[in-house]
């Protein structure tokens, strides 16, 4: 069984989306949060394989409850739910950690591919911000475009030959953290191997000529 979560201030909006979710067989609707401090509450408590959480809450908004979410380390892949037609605000959504970012006017047609993807560990590359989330065929579904700065980083130098013992010494971090951050990205790119990061590196143009 697939759980979500679903993060919204409108009481009609969760229980819409509880209603096609739970129509889909094989998911189930965990939990319902109605700002944000209860969502990330909701997300440790239940440890959702998807959180659908509404860009704009009180106390908290979701790109703040995704970037918790992610320091965390909590596994929910983040679908950020908003009215706001805004590029800018989906750039910030990948960079807090989202994997998709849906417009509420387009839920009808692609909320349930967009969960899909997300339960598949895959960003969704659709809709009107795909080109946040959707590169060429060589960025990797917009992959690159998920790592944080230190993770991209970290990716590099692996990349280049470099074990978590050096790399940690090079950064001047604990070889935890560096692991750490080594294995978010590889979650995040869907690799398994130090060959899959180089051949992302290379792929991607991390690696310096």
């Amino acid at each position: 069984m697939k759980r979500i979560l679903v993060a919204d201030d409108h009481d009609a909006v969760r229980s819409g989306l509880r209603a096609v979710l739970e129509a889909r067989p094989g998911w189930e609707v965990v939990a319902e949060a109605h700002d944000g401090r209860q969502a990330l509450a909701k997300a440790i408590e239940t440890r959702p394989d998807v959180a659908i959480v509404d860009y704009s809450m009180p106390f908290m908004i979701g790109i703040e409850v995704t970037r918790h979410i992610r320091e965390r380390q909590l596994a929910a892949e983040v679908l950020i739910f908003t009215m706001y037609d805004s590029r800018d605000l989906a750039l910030q959504a990948v960079r807090a950690g989202a994997h998709a970012y849906l417009l509420k006017s387009d839920a009808n047609k692609l909320l349930l591919a967009a969960v899909e993807s997300l339960m598949q560990h895959r960003p969704f590359c659709g809709g009107a911000f795909s080109g946040e989330f959707n590169g060429s065929a060589d960025s990797d579904c917009g992959r690159h475009q998920l790592l944080s700065p230190r993770e991209e980083t970290i990716v590099r130098l692996i990349a280049e030959g470099y074990s978590n013992k050096k790399v940690s010494s090079l950064l001047n971090v604990s070889i935890k953290t560096t692991e750490t951050h080594r294995a978010t990205a590889m979650r995040k790119l869907n690799v398994r191997s130090t060959a899959g990061l180089v051949r992302f590196a290379i792929r991607n143009k991390l690696l310096e000529a």
